[in-house]
């Protein structure tokens, strides 16, 4: 049998259930997986659940270095097409660059709301950061850097490529622009939530975006006890509790 090309455990899921879908975005070289406890958790609840695969994640590095940012967002527009043959409304939730699709998404198409977790801004100031192109030819992987992660356990069993693909990074950045430009036209609720040990974005992140967001009914939460992937961490139940107090405001107004 020929071994499967997606990475065991990091497959995309669908759980079906109710009128109301929430679409659970990955992040970042990350895989479903890292979103599967959340979706796990809203199912349970009763909604309609689905965790895409971001174009080139959950493969292998080169996969990722041949798609665009333009790839993952198709990646999103095509989760909520599906989702909308199952339910009446949507929610989308991301982390990290998850959350950066989510809110562009949120900007973009009729969604009811957003939840953006571990969602950076920008790069940190870098000159190198406007060279990513041409450095990819060059360096075509960048280290990690430390680990913030609170749950060595979990950690054990997360599921990422190793290192940053350089050529992906330059995506990313431009992907960063997108963000910003969309932040403005967001008309629908926002909920933002970091972790105070989160150490892969700038800790001023959660509030450049919240400062920014053009709708008024938005939320912003910080969180303790938990690093970047806060679906994973020991906060994860302050997480998942929140984000589903949270649609369920929405649904209530909805509906009156």
């Amino acid at each position: 049998m020929e071994k499967p090309i997606i990475i065991q455990s990091a497959e995309p899921f669908l759980f079906p259930g109710n009128r109301t879908g929430c679409l659970v975005i990955h992040g970042f070289t990350g895989t479903p997986k890292e979103m599967r406890p959340l979706g796990e958790y809203l199912a349970s609840k009763g909604f309609t659940v689905l965790g895409p695969r971001l174009t080139g994640h959950a493969m292998c590095p080169p996969d990722m270095i041949r798609s665009r940012w333009q790839d993952w967002l198709a990646s999103v527009e095509d989760g909520l097409h599906l989702l909308s043959g199952m339910t009446d409304r949507i929610y989308v939730l991301g982390l990290s660059m998850g959350g950066v699709l989510a809110l562009i998404s949120a900007s973009r198409y009729p969604v009811q709301g957003a939840v953006a977790m571990s969602t950076p801004y920008r790069f940190p100031d870098d000159w190198r950061v406007n060279f990513l192109r041409p450095l990819s030819l060059f360096m075509p992987y960048v280290n990690k850097g430390p680990s913030d992660w609170q749950d060595p356990e979990n950690l054990k069993t997360h599921v990422s490529y190793p290192k940053y693909p350089t050529r992906s990074l330059a995506e990313l950045k431009l992907l960063f622009e997108q963000l910003q430009n969309a932040l403005p036209q967001i008309r629908v609720p926002v909920l933002l939530m970091q972790s105070r040990d989160d150490t892969s974005i700038l800790p001023d992140s959660m509030e450049h975006i919240f400062d920014r967001l053009g709708t008024s009914s938005k939320k912003m939460l910080w969180l303790e006890g938990g690093g970047h992937v806060i679906t994973r961490e020991p906060c994860k139940e302050t997480v998942f509790q929140t984000a589903h107090e949270f649609i369920l405001e929405i649904e209530k107004q909805l509906e009156k």
